[in-house]
């Protein structure tokens, strides 16, 4: 496999007003300079993550989004992603992000309340019409690269021939060729929020908490 990196970091190119940057990088896996950090997902015309704004917002640390609070009822955040290029030949995605927040102040699964609340590496395949009909477009980090929600600074990187978590069972070991099809054809990538169980069905806080991005590649 060829090898294509992407980095989204501190580099030659700065994004404007992010303080992310993008590196010179082989055509296929290269983003534009002008990327855009989405949360949602918007199916059938509507926002998953509920009373979120439609993009983070980009500030000189990074990319950041506020966790809604104190309830369910002032929102919750599901799935932030990026438009990409194919992932085939990429090795691994490297993640490093940042919680701001006072002590205990707590992250809770919206559809899962009584679990831990977490954060998931994804990508997805292009194509997705986020129904059973598209079952192996979302791919989701391995379980034991799940990580649960608190403050300070955290860092996962994952290698892509890791055992992946397909959206309706089954794994990147156990369906190789629906993985690799996937790694072909990703449209977005990024991560999402839940329980280890639901790994993007929403977080909320249940009190003033900040998120920001401060670094995500793939190599």
């Amino acid at each position: 496999m060829l090898k294509r990196s992407l980095i989204l970091a501190a580099a030659s190119v700065a994004l404007l007003g992010t303080g992310l940057a993008v590196a010179p990088v082989a055509p296929a896996a290269a983003q534009s300079a002008r990327s855009t950090w989405s949360i949602g997902p918007v199916v059938r015309g509507k926002n998953s993550s509920y009373r979120m704004p439609a993009t983070m917002r980009d500030t000189a640390r990074g990319a950041v989004f506020d966790f809604p609070y104190p309830s369910p009822a002032a929102g919750h955040v599901h799935y932030v992603t990026t438009a990409t290029r194919s992932l085939a030949g990429a090795k691994r995605i490297t993640m490093r992000y940042r919680i701001d927040a006072a002590r205990g102040v707590r992250f809770v699964p919206e559809e899962d309340p009584q679990n831990t609340a977490t954060l998931s590496l994804y990508f997805q395949r292009a194509g997705d019409r986020w129904t059973m009909r598209t079952p192996h477009h979302r791919w989701y980090a391995p379980n034991d690269k799940v990580i649960p929600l608190s403050r300070g600074t955290h860092e996962v990187s994952i290698d892509l021939d890791e055992e992946w978590i397909a959206m309706v069972g089954g794994t990147s070991y156990t369906l190789p060729d629906a993985f690799d099809r996937a790694l072909e054809r990703t449209a977005q990538v990024g991560f999402v929020f839940g329980s280890p169980a639901l790994r993007g069905h929403g977080v909320y806080a249940t009190g003033p908490a900040r998120f920001t991005l401060l670094d995500f590649r793939i190599e």
